[in-house]
């Protein structure tokens, strides 16, 4: 397995695994306003942000097939030691294997070594239960900071997350 650079031509395969809308908002909370997704909905998302060299969109591959997917962003303009996961997600049908771990240490490891991150932030909703087990696992701890996210299907307690390097 390798976290390599996002390819655009990458995002027919990580969209197919969006199957139902509730799948849509935990993975991508209401940053992406589009169900069904496609290809180019989520390309038009990261092409202005690539841009700007302050995200990161990063694709786990085996054998050359996208099997997980994620960003790294730095969310505050003027610093560069605090990076921020998001839109975490693996192939549906590998999920329960221990591939998201592998793939959050590898993204860990990226943004330590690549970005020079001193920490790494994420938010997960608290109805996400797999997805925060997970997280915990590769060293992740709830801040105490807890938002409500309002979103067209619903408001979501998100919990605040983050791993000290």
């Amino acid at each position: 397995m390798n976290l390599i650079q996002y390819k655009f031509k990458d995002a027919e395969v990580i969209t197919s695994w969006i199957k139902d809308e509730i799948s849509m908002y935990k993975w991508s909370a209401d940053r992406i306003q589009k169900f069904p997704i496609k290809a180019e909905d989520l390309n038009d998302c990261y092409i202005p942000l690539i841009n700007n060299n302050r995200f990161f969109p990063l694709t786990l591959e085996e054998n050359d097939i996208p099997i997980g997917h994620l960003i790294i962003r730095y969310p505050k303009q003027d610093d560069n030691t605090i990076a921020r996961l998001g839109f975490v997600i693996i192939e549906p049908k590998l999920r329960g294997r221990g591939i998201g771990k592998k793939m959050l240490q590898l993204a860990v490891e990226y943004a330590k070594n690549n970005l020079n991150a001193k920490k790494i932030t994420l938010g997960v909703f608290a109805n996400n239960e797999s997805a925060k087990y997970c997280y915990e696992a590769v060293g992740f701890r709830p801040t105490g900071k807890k938002e409500k996210y309002s979103m067209k299907i619903g408001e979501w307690d998100c919990i605040e997350m983050e791993l000290v390097l």
